[in-house]
């Protein structure tokens, strides 16, 4: 055992001094730091993810070229777009109350869309009316009230003036949805539905398309001035061959508002059907800005011809002291 022993201790005497001797130092400690150089080298070059999980920069959204497809001009749920206001307050006022088929955004025909009352304005003498578009894109008869823009108009009115009332391209959206909640309920009753508004964030009647226009004629009369209903305009949707129309719907349901409430009323959706359907499929295509709503400028001054042939054709033609000589010019509705 002892001899063992002295090997083992003459073993590891030998093997140290073989280890520390100066020329074998030397060499192992640089293996050791080249070892280490090269491990911290490749770490620092080896990123977290490989080239192709890299964050890429943003790129900015891709634009679709062409002419209105795809552009939103409605002020949104939550916007008060300004309204313009009566220029000669001592002389009487057509206002215009609808929706962007009236009034398109800014009124300005971006996106290369116009409503209708844009144009309007050419048929009448301004030096004896002023004529007032306070259409708002988006809106429907019963949030053009419920966001006040209607009591605005009411505190302006006074007796002589008119009130041009077009609405229903938006009625039939959803009561309480949190992008627009602007439906209202179908028809000319007195049916109700309780919502809380998303939107408002406020508990809401809301009541039928008809209870909605009614309200519109009796507070227009109420006030002295006089109030003229419009059907809806038509969307571009053909079926055989025809323009389709909305008298089973919104364009009938405000014909019996009118008939009620003993108010005027323009059937502007079939004297505007009866164009297109005059004209053809192709020759129309070019007076809408969007795919079957919203009408570039030669489909707006189309219509607001129409409209000054429904008005003439009105009982009594009370606006026809206030044309201009291209609205003299122009022929009444013959049948509407």
């Amino acid at each position: 055992m002892a001899n063992l022993n002295d090997e083992m201790h003459h073993f590891s005497y030998q093997s140290l001094v073989r280890i520390f001797r100066p020329k074998t130092l030397c060499v192992t400690v640089f293996v050791f730091l080249l070892a280490l150089a090269l491990c911290i080298r490749t770490s620092a070059q080896s990123p977290d993810t490989t080239p192709s999980q890299q964050v890429q920069p943003p790129t900015a959204a891709a634009t679709v070229p062409g002419q209105a497809t795809g552009v939103v001009t409605d002020p949104g749920a939550t916007v008060r777009p300004p309204l313009p206001t009566a220029k000669d307050p001592n002389l009487p006022t057509l206002y215009l109350v609808g929706d962007s088929t009236v009034r398109n955004g800014k009124a300005d025909g971006a996106g290369g869309q116009w409503g209708w009352g844009e144009p309007l304005v050419d048929y009448f003498d301004l030096s004896k009316i002023n004529v007032v578009n306070r259409a708002i894109g988006g809106r429907s008869s019963r949030t053009y009230i419920s966001e006040g823009r209607w009591d605005e108009l009411l505190a302006m009115l006074k007796p002589g003036d008119f009130v041009l009332i077009q609405f229903g391209h938006n009625d039939p959206g959803p009561l309480d949805d949190a992008s627009r909640a602007r439906g209202t309920l179908p028809g000319v009753g007195d049916e109700i539905k309780e919502i809380d508004n998303p939107i408002t964030k406020k508990h809401e009647v809301v009541h039928t398309y008809g209870w909605y226009m009614r309200k519109y004629v009796a507070d227009t009369l109420a006030k002295g001035a006089i109030p003229i209903v419009c059907s809806p305009i038509p969307r571009k949707i053909w079926k055989d061959g025809k323009i389709v129309r909305n008298a089973e719907n919104y364009g009938g349901w405000a014909r019996q508002v009118a008939a009620s409430e003993k108010a005027s009323f323009i059937n502007l959706n079939e004297i505007i059907a009866r164009r297109y359907d005059a004209l053809g499929e192709v020759q129309v295509e070019p007076l809408f800005g969007d795919p079957h709503t919203h009408t570039s400028r030669a489909g707006a001054e189309l219509n607001a011809e129409c409209v000054v042939a429904g008005l003439k054709a009105l009982s009594g033609n009370p606006l026809g002291p206030y044309l201009s000589a291209k609205g003299q010019a122009a022929a009444p509705e013959s049948s509407h």
